[in-house]
Formats: structure tokens, sequence, C-alpha cells
């Protein structure tokens, strides 16, 4: 194996978490690329009828970027967009992304530089209308002794395009959330799944989207305090809050009994 293609799978290796490499044996010129780097799009679907926007409602501008042996970056870099996928298209120089159809599984779009290619998968989703809870409020008896008993269920939201309940579910898109209340000291915090501080959520298949609290009883006020954290879920459609944003989830706690 040469230097350059060791360096290449080296490169892939440590870029796979967060973007998509591709590689090739070129050498000697310092504008001739080696590889190329397709960056994670921001957000994990597109609206149809739509362009993919970011959370803010900008419009998605994918990002690949182009290197050669040294590992300097090429700039500009002859780079072409497609999409094989019917249901969306990229834009063959800028490959900003439409949708005009849902699909069955996610789309791909492919960046080609030359011989070289990588690819990043987007979802198409429908047009989120509202948001509304799922499970609004929960009690949580903590302990001093057991931190297992210190997590609450997940409080959940759910989007949904149309008219409730005759709506369909708004899969693969961003939830914010935050605690709101109490304001000054926060004696929890918001966590996923696995246990992972964690503020965004992307909704399921059935639009369903939630985060937990996790209880820190040392900083209460008193080892037998009672009192609520209150948590707002907001989302948002070109970078304007979704009717019923924010929804108001709440956890009551209470010494264990």
């Amino acid at each position: 194996m040469t230097k350059a293609a060791a360096r290449c799978t080296i490169s892939a290796i440590f870029g796979a978490a967060a973007v998509v490499y591709a590689c090739t044996d070129i050498s000697g010129s310092s504008t001739a690329v080696l590889s190329i780097q397709f960056d994670t799009l921001p957000v994990p679907a597109v609206v149809v009828g739509d362009t993919l926007r970011d959370t803010t409602g900008a419009v998605v501008h994918p990002v690949v970027r182009a290197f050669n042996f040294k590992g300097g970056e090429i700039s500009p870099a002859p780079i072409w967009f497609q999409s094989p996928d019917s249901g969306v298209t990229a834009d063959s120089v800028t490959g900003i992304v439409t949708a005009d159809s849902l699909l069955p599984s996610s789309a791909r779009i492919i960046a080609t530089v030359g011989t070289l290619q990588a690819i990043q998968r987007v979802d198409v989703t429908l047009r989120p209308d509202f948001i509304q809870a799922v499970t609004a409020i929960d009690t949580l008896e903590y302990s001093l002794l057991d931190s297992t008993k210190n997590v609450s269920a997940e409080l959940q939201v759910k989007l949904g395009h149309g008219v409730a309940p005759n709506d369909s579910a708004v899969k693969s898109y961003i939830v914010s959330f935050e605690i709101v209340y109490p304001v000054d000291s926060q004696p929890g915090e918001l966590i996923n799944g696995l246990n992972r501080p964690s503020m965004i959520d992307t909704t399921d298949a059935t639009g369903i989207a939630g985060r937990k609290i996790r209880l820190h009883p040392v900083l209460l006020s008193s080892p037998t305090a009672v009192d609520s954290i209150v948590v707002n879920a907001t989302t948002r459609y070109r970078g304007a809050p979704v009717s019923g944003s924010p929804v108001r989830l709440v956890v009551l706690y209470k010494p264990l009994s």
C-alpha cells in the first residue's frame, strides 16, 4: 500500500462518524485530488415540496472538501452533485436538495470530483403543521442513595401534518427541548435514551420525539424538597415556530416515600 493510500484509509476510519470520505491513489501534484470529504448534512430530512433547510430555515448548501496528497484543501474543486433516487433532486452545481414525493427509504446525495464519489443520505418527510404533548407530565420520586431512581419517564411530543385526528406523522424532524423552570439553578438535566445529556431529538416514524430529566438531589435546596422542572419543546419550519410551540412538559419531583 502506498503512503497516500494508507493516509486515505486512516482518514476514512476516523472521519466516518461525522463525514463521508472517498479516496484514490494519486500523488505528485498539489492540484490533484487525492480524497474528498462530504460533511454530514445539518438536518436529517427535507420536506416534500420544499428545499432542504437547517433549523433556522436557511437553505442548506452541502459542503464537500477536496484534498491533495499533502492534506491541503483544494479550492475551488469541480464538484458535481446528483441523486439517483426518484422524488429527490440535487442541483448539479450547488448541491441544493429539493423533494417532490415521499420515499420508502432515505435518498442518496452523491458528490463527485473526478473519479471520486462520496455519499450522504437524507430522509423525505411531510411538512410539520403542529406539535402537541403525548406525555406532558411525570412524577419522579427521587432517592439520595440510589441514582437509578432519579430519572424520569420520557416527556414526549408528537409532530403532525394536516389536522388531528386525521393527521399524518412527521418523521425525521428535529425537536428542541429546553428547561425553563427553575431559571437560576437547575437541579436536573435533559438526557436521551442512552442517559447522555441531550437537548435535541429527531422524531421517529410515528412523529414522536422526547427527552428525560435526570435529577441531581444534591443540588436541591433540601433533601426533602418538593418542586417541579418545566421543559419547553419547540420545533420550527422555515424559521417560524410550528403551531403549538412551545409545548409545556413538567416533571414533578418529591422524595421517595
